[in-house]
């Protein structure tokens, strides 16, 4: 009996406790006035609901207390209707610095407009936006000073909230040295703010997901040594990048829709740590880069869509050294993927089609280098690839193919260093490969479509003066000369040639010995093997050691 007259005493105890910790709900303007009151006289684990209306004031939340809009969650034009009728006022600078509202550790905001936060300067907006963000100070991206709402090194939520025409940054995530945090920023709309819509700095280690932001000063999300999970937003129209990336930051950026952006898509800028992993995003009609890499950041960019942006699909510079992977560029108005500046790029299995300039650029520097392995470069308006000045590349096991059209479907500029190994380069033009640089053609297939006997050239490679070309063990077939060169240095051991016109290879002024050797030439008519000059000061090495077979 004893003992269970205790069992009821302590049930009737914890009963009594836990009605002690049942969530109160305070109400704006019902029971307070203003929702900074009813934070106040707040305990941890109450919720603040506040009604429709316009309040002036800025707010310092308490840990562990929600404040939220009231209503359902009926959409409204930008977001939650809820969150377009409840709006906190900041007064521009009548509030000094705090933000609109700061966070507290385990806190929420759900639901509410937050604007007039600072000064928000429409001229000076409409100016950069004119000027594509050119003129813009090179402002650490995402910088605090005083945000529409605030989160310093805490771990909170803040949803389905609307942030426009704040003096500096929409959402503003910093944390403190030896203190990250891992707020949750999700299905906010930014706009209109002077610095990003969302910035994530200082360390902070937060998920940004679903947000929508467009029309901000600098990136429509921000990031400046930070490490977010950055998934399924909407960044547009946007001074500079929807997404920025810079400062050291390594952030997770995926499944993100950024497009009609001022500049690039996605831009990733400032240092060899700065180490994102961008992949999956649709990035699409921005003025610039769908995905731009600057100032030797190092991202691997993966499995994402860049086409009908105004330059290259994915373009890299200023000795970045992005490792590019699985990605689909068309459409673009550059190349699908672009190289310059010194840039140490590695490019595997992309897709590049129907893009205006070149599959694969590489623009003049002084000592870019590329691998490029296992891609696929389709009907791109001038060339499948094109290699400038200063390059040192290398091709592996990819497809390079234009059907029609006069130009060549590989050009390699003087000043070049090339190497092509088991591709296959296929289609028309006047050249499958031109070089006036130096170029090491090694089991490649060439495979040409539209043999043409008179008129424009067509030759499986066309050596320019000055150019070196070493071709060893390719199968040709299907151009009117496997090799025409004028004034190079040519090598070429082991290759077969079928279905050309007149002359497999066909060389001319010479600059050093020729090495012909052990090339097989199988043709339909009674054509000659190789076109040699008659001067006997030329050295032909090899020359007795080739086979011919008629069809």
């Amino acid at each position: 009996m004893n003992s269970c007259l205790r069992l009821i005493a302590s049930l009737i105890i914890i009963a009594t406790c836990q009605l002690d910790l049942i969530a109160a709900e305070l109400r704006v303007p019902e029971d307070f006035k203003t929702i900074q009151s009813a934070i106040d006289s707040s305990k941890p684990g109450d919720v603040v609901v506040v009604s429709s209306g316009t309040y002036q004031e800025r707010l310092q939340l308490k840990p562990n207390l929600t404040v939220k809009s009231a209503g359902d969650d009926a959409p409204g034009k930008l977001g939650l209707k809820r969150a377009e009728d409840t709006v906190i006022d900041g007064g521009k600078k009548e509030g000094g610095d705090q933000p609109g509202v700061a966070m507290a550790e385990g806190s929420t905001l759900d639901g509410f407009t937050i604007m007039n936060v600072g000064n928000y300067d429409e001229d000076l907006w409409q100016h950069h936006f004119d000027t594509y963000g050119n003129e813009q100070k090179h402002e650490h991206i995402g910088h605090f000073d005083t945000p529409g709402i605030g989160i310093q090194a805490v771990t909170c939520r803040v949803i389905h909230n609307i942030v426009h025409h704040v003096g500096s940054t929409g959402i503003a995530i910093r944390g403190e040295k030896n203190k990250s945090c891992s707020p949750l920023i999700s299905k906010n709309v930014c706009y209109r703010n002077m610095g990003g819509g969302i910035g994530s700095m200082g360390g902070s280690m937060a998920t940004i997901q679903s947000n929508i932001c467009f029309e901000n000063f600098y990136a429509g999300i921000g990031h400046d040594n930070a490490h977010p999970l950055v998934i399924n937003n909407d960044c547009y129209g946007n001074i500079r990048a929807g997404i920025g990336v810079s400062e050291g930051a390594c952030p997770t950026v995926r499944n993100n829709k950024c497009y009609q952006n001022r500049r690039a898509g996605i831009g990733i800028r400032t240092g060899k740590e700065t180490r994102p992993v961008i992949e999956n995003n649709d990035c699409y009609e921005n003025e610039m880069a769908g995905i731009g890499t600057d100032e030797e950041a190092a991202p691997v960019i993966r499995n994402n869509r860049c086409y009908k942006n105004k330059r290259a699909g994915i373009g890299s510079r200023a000795e970045a050294s992005p490792t590019i992977i699985g990605n689909e560029c068309y459409e673009n108005g550059a190349a699908g993927i672009g190289q310059r500046e010194n840039a140490h790029t590695v490019l595997i299995g992309n897709y590049c089609h129907h893009n205006k300039t070149a599959g694969i650029g590489f623009e003049a520097c002084e000592h870019g280098k590329s691998t490029v392995i296992n891609n696929r470069l389709i009907e791109n308006a001038k060339v499948a690839v094109g290699v400038h000045a200063g390059w040192t590349v290398e091709f592996s096991k990819n497809v390079m193919e234009r059907t029609g059209g006069l130009p060549p479907i590989v050009m390699v500029f003087t000043g070049s260093d090339v190497t092509f190994r088991k591709n296959v380069i296929r289609g028309s033009g006047v050249a499958g490969v031109r070089v006036s640089g130096k170029v090491t053609l090694d089991e490649n297939s060439f495979e040409g479509q539209q043999l043409r006997k008179v008129g424009p050239p067509n030759f499986a490679v066309w050596a320019l003066p000055g150019s070196e070309i070493k071709l060893t063990n390719n199968t040709i077939s299907g151009w009117r000369h496997a090799i025409s060169a004028d004034g190079a240095k040519v090598t070429a051991i082991g290759n077969k040639v079928s279905d050309f016109w007149k002359f497999g290879f066909k060389i001319q002024n010479p600059k050093s010995p020729v090495i012909v050797l052990e090339n097989q030439f199988i043709s339909p008519e009674n054509h000659a093997a190789i076109s040699l000059p008659e001067d006997d000061a030329v050295k032909i090495i090899g020359l007795e050691n080739n086979y011919v077979k008629r069809k």
